[in-house]
């Protein structure tokens, strides 16, 4: 089945004119208001986008309606300037009601911040910014490929020039909310006669490509994210191919905003369950005048797991802001061993606290149904560690940290 992703024109419309009346068009001045009325709307489908494998249709119009998809773009192209920290604490707030609408909404804005980082100067990439401001255009990621697995540093695809002109061909066996993206951003090899590593990343809007449908998504958990498998097909021209090398893209913007987003969105995923187990462990305590159920020690260690997990993540988000432009300091060994590991780090912690807050309200948290059934969370956050599996990213980072020695000092 062949997918042409060019939409009609009226999905071309400013989003106020496309999203249904009773998403509130309002646009409050700061942030968390906004992301408060977009996270009201989300806990209000998020059962019915897992239960149905479904895109999260309602959350992304409250997004667009509330003008939270651009927020990253320099206000010079029509954006807002938002901070790394901004994003992470929308990631958040998102993850406690809907881990699909989250996961979605940090991963565009991952792909966004490359764009906004290393797409400034070029004409072309700079007029996209001002679209994905204008128009509230989602992006989306085609990284993996093939048989690659999660190894998004070498590619199979490359990059086809013909004059002005470009076309690419990839098996993109995992991309993510494909059919409802309004443009995407992959990664290629520069050239048919480059090596694998040498890589590109590209930028394309919805009427340059074609996908085809070769792969469903039927999982566990993150069900709405719509993983499907496809096979691109896109033509545009040179200016839509990155100026910078991907490797550079890749570690100064890529895996910084994908580690943080990603764990603050886990995080959210995790303070939801979190809180099921506290309510839980109350009603029971009342029901028998105060006596505490066999799990409540578990919401202890929810919490205990919870509170590391947001530290490192607030402190790792706080050293990204210090350094990202000292091209230097970020590209160091101590700095990309431990942004890279902040991944294996924060999956597995979210995790430890989802399993101790289903453990606090036993077979309460263990059903389905029920106030206090944490199920849907436990199947969102078991994918935590298999985004990018975590034994591959710890046996690709060995060398680098036999390499990269122990801090002198707490703030080294």
């Amino acid at each position: 089945m062949s997918i042409n992703v060019l939409m009609p024109n009226e999905a071309r419309a400013p989003s106020s004119a496309r999203v249904p009346g009773k998403v509130p068009l309002a646009i409050a001045p700061d942030f968390n208001t906004r992301v408060r009325a977009v996270a009201d709307i989300a806990a209000q489908h998020a059962d019915s986008v897992d239960r149905e494998s479904r895109f999260p249709k309602e959350s992304f119009d409250a997004l667009r309606a509330h003008r939270l998809l651009a927020v990253l773009v320099p206000r010079q192209f029509g954006g807002e300037e938002a901070s790394i920290q901004d994003v992470s604490d929308m990631c958040y707030a998102l993850g406690r009601v809907c881990s699909s609408t989250a996961l979605i909404f940090a991963m565009h804005h991952i792909k966004l911040a490359c764009l906004v980082r290393h797409g400034t100067g070029s004409a072309w990439l700079e007029n996209l910014m001002r679209r994905v401001a204008a128009e509230q255009m989602l992006l989306a990621s085609s990284t993996t490929e093939g048989m690659n697995g999660g190894n998004v540093r070498s590619s199979a695809a490359a990059v086809e020039r013909d004059g002005a002109g470009i076309s690419l061909n990839r098996a993109a066996t995992v991309m993510s909310y494909g059919r409802e993206a309004d443009g995407l951003l992959t990664v290629a090899r520069r050239a048919p006669d480059t090596a694998s590593s040498d890589q590109v990343l590209v930028a394309f809007t919805r009427d340059d490509y074609t996908l085809e449908w070769t792969g469903g998504w039927e999982t566990l958990g993150m069900r709405g994210t719509g993983s499907a498998g496809f096979d691109l097909k896109a033509h545009g021209v040179a200016d839509q191919v990155f100026a910078e090398s991907y490797d550079k893209i890749h570690a100064q913007t890529m895996i910084p905003y994908a580690h943080i987003c990603w764990g603050s969105t886990w995080a959210g995923i995790a303070a939801a369950a979190v809180d099921r187990a506290q309510a839980f462990v109350r009603k029971a305590a009342r029901q028998s005048g105060g006596k505490m159920p066999p799990g409540a020690s578990h919401v202890t260690s929810a919490k205990r797991s919870l509170n590391k997990l947001r530290a490192l993540l607030t402190s790792s988000m706080d050293h990204f802001s210090s350094i990202q432009l000292d091209e230097k300091a970020i590209s160091s060994l101590a700095f990309q061993s431990a942004i890279t590991l902040l991944k294996v780090e924060a999956s597995e912690l979210a995790l430890a606290t989802v399993m101790s807050s289903v453990r606090a309200c036993g077979l309460s948290g263990y059903r389905t149904d029920g106030e206090f059934s944490v199920g849907r969370q436990l199947r969102d956050i078991l994918s935590a560690p298999l985004m990018i599996n975590n034994d591959r990213i710890l046996a690709n980072i060995e060398t680098v940290t036999l390499m990269s020695g122990a801090p002198l000092g707490l703030r080294d």
